[in-house]
Parts: C-alpha cells; sequence; structure tokens
C-alpha cells in the first residue's frame, strides 16, 4: 500500500467538527468507532474497522472536559496498540494542561510533563498539536512533536483586510506574550507595543503601554482566550490610550465562565480565533472563526508520505 493508503483517522468526541474538515483536507475518510460513557462516567471504546498494520492519526483536543476527553484519548490509544497499529498518532488542536508546564511555586506539579508521560506510556508515537503554549512542552515527549503555528493564519487574515503598516499596531497583552506579537508583526509590516501592569500609591494594579498606540488601529494577541479578562482589560487601557479600532485574536477560544458577556462589553472591534476548540459555551457577538483544518490535514499528509513539515510555518506573502 501507499504512504496515503496506509495511514486511517478516527475523530473522538471533543471536537467532530474540526475532524471532519480535516479528513476533508487530507483526503482521508474518517474511520467508524463508537464511545460511549457508562452511567458511572467509565468510558468505553469499540473501533469498528481493522486497524492492524496501518498509520492511525486520532483527532481529539483536550479541551473541557479535559479529564472526559483526555481519559477517552488514552483509552482509544490503547485500544489501536492492543489490535496491531502500526503507528499511532495523536492530533491534539488543542493541548489541555499546556499552561502547567513549570513549578511557579513550591509543591506544585508540572501537569504539562505528566500527561506527556501519560501519552507516550500509553503507546503514542507522535504529536502534532496547534500553537502550544510554551513550546518547551515539546521536550517534555521523547516521542517526535509537531508543533503548528497559527500566526501565518493570522496573517492572511489581516493582510487580505488591509490591517498592514505603520498605522497598525499588535499589542501583547502581557510581558509574556512579546514573541507572539512581534512574528505577526513582522508579517503585517506593523511595530508591537506591550502592556505591562504596576502597581500604584494605593497598591492597586495598574495597566500602561510600552510603546504607540495613539491613532493607530491596535491588534490585541494572546494564545488562549480562556475567561475573556486579560482582552477585556487590555482593550480598555489601548482605548484609553488613543487607539482608533481594536481587534483581537487569539489561537484557541475556550469562553470560560462569562467571557462572552465581558467581551461584548469591551471596545474590541472583531474576535478571531481557530476552530480548535468547539466550545459549548455562549461566544462572543464579534466572534470570527478561522479553520485550522487544512493546515493540519496538510501536516498529517506530508508526515504520512515522510515530506519536511517546515513549509507550513510560514506565511509566503504575494
Amino acid at each position: 500500500m501507499s504512504d496515503k493508503k496506509n495511514m486511517k483517522l478516527f475523530s473522538l468526541n471533543s471536537n467532530h467538527s474540526i475532524a471532519e474538515k480535516i479528513a476533508e483536507a487530507a483526503g482521508v475518510p474518517l474511520g467508524k468507532l463508537s464511545s460511549r460513557q457508562f452511567s458511572d462516567g467509565e468510558i468505553q471504546i469499540n473501533i469498528e474497522e481493522s486497524v492492524r498494520g496501518y498509520d492511525i492519526y486520532i483527532i481529539q483536543s483536550t479541551s473541557f472536559p479535559v479529564n472526559n476527553h483526555l481519559m477517552e484519548l488514552l483509552i482509544m490509544v490503547d485500544a489501536c496498540k492492543r489490535a496491531s497499529a502500526n503507528t499511532i498518532n495523536v492530533v491534539m488542536p488543542y493541548f489541555g494542561y499546556a499552561r502547567q508546564d513549570r513549578t511557579a511555586a513550591p509543591r506544585e506539579p508540572i501537569t504539562a510533563k505528566l500527561v506527556a508521560n501519560m501519552l507516550v506510556g500509553a503507546g503514542v508515537d507522535r504529536v502534532i498539536s496547534l500553537d502550544l503554549h510554551a513550546v518547551q512542552v515539546q521536550g517534555f515527549f521523547d516521542i517526535p512533536v509537531d508543533n503548528l503555528f497559527t500566526i501565518p493564519l493570522f496573517a492572511k487574515h489581516y493582510c487580505n483586510k488591509g490591517l498592514t503598516g505603520e498605522d497598525v499596531v499588535v499589542v501583547s497583552p502581557k510581558n509574556s506574550g512579546v514573541k507572539r506579537a512581534r512574528n505577526l508583526a513582522e508579517y503585517l509590516d506593523s511595530p508591537i507595543a506591550i502592556i505591562d501592569y504596576g502597581e500604584d500609591e494605593a497598591g492597586r494594579s495598574e495597566g500602561y503601554i510600552i510603546g504607540d498606540v495613539e491613532g493607530k488601529k491596535a491588534i490585541l494577541i494572546d494564545d488562549i482566550l480562556n475567561t475573556g479578562r486579560t482582552f477585556s482589560e487590555a482593550s480598555k487601557i489601548v482605548c484609553r490610550e488613543g487607539a482608533v479600532e481594536i481587534y483581537a485574536v487569539s489561537s484557541h477560544g475556550l469562553f470560560a465562565d462569562k467571557a462572552a458577556e465581558l467581551l461584548d462589553n469591551s471596545p474590541i472591534r472583531e474576535i478571531l480565533v481557530t476552530d480548535s476548540v468547539d466550545t459549548k459555551e455562549k461566544t462572543p457577538k464579534n466572534l470570527h472563526y478561522i479553520t485550522a483544518s487544512e493546515l493540519i490535514g496538510d501536516a498529517i499528509v506530508r508526515i504520512q508520505e515522510r515530506k519536511p513539515v517546515s513549509p507550513l510555518f510560514a506565511y509566503q506573502k504575494k
């Protein structure tokens, strides 16, 4: 069999929508399986076709409910291993627990490393992810990890909208995201600004901008949009400092708690996220999705056909 005919794609329950689009982009249909929960929460999986000798790609974001989706993934990996799959490749558009990548305080776990150990121990041969919270998480694995980047997708979107040049400023809403902001700004030929926080005389946290946003169109960028507080506060700060239009972009839109309400009441004109997470929560009215399915599908085919993945890491401007 050719390399592409020797592969099978399966979707678990976290994000069927992106799995169907990835399968279409890769030109390979999704395999048949059933996954159900018993009344006590135990998960049972039945693969309804042969996987013996095939290279298996399992599509599963470990988003809410994180632990259920992680356990379902581990059980599926074990099922493929026991059914004599040739290789087991996990496609995680959103890698849960990646934010716990260090001991920020005494006696804290490094949960991202624990999850990596669990996946490798279960029998995973390769992981394909999308914009890991910290790229060093790749080093937690003793197997190949392909971390695909969303910045080229966002750059294409904003270039098509004409949001380029000196009239635009890319803003990192916290100082830890400077590299991400700089990467996008380089594609847009725009300057960057950084929001940092200090304390006023009363000891209250106060945000201030390093850089110039006055009279410019500001694009706030972060990797995970969770509760919406970071974008909401940042948008108020750049508005106060004279930005004329405000946009926000994030790789993964979780929209937990009252994120939609918070963002709807902010001065943000458009919120852009990928479809890495199939959120069941209420989303903001000005939300726009951009699909990462073609990027992931292309990466899967390249890996299967033993071609380099590096051409996918950049956006080629016309």
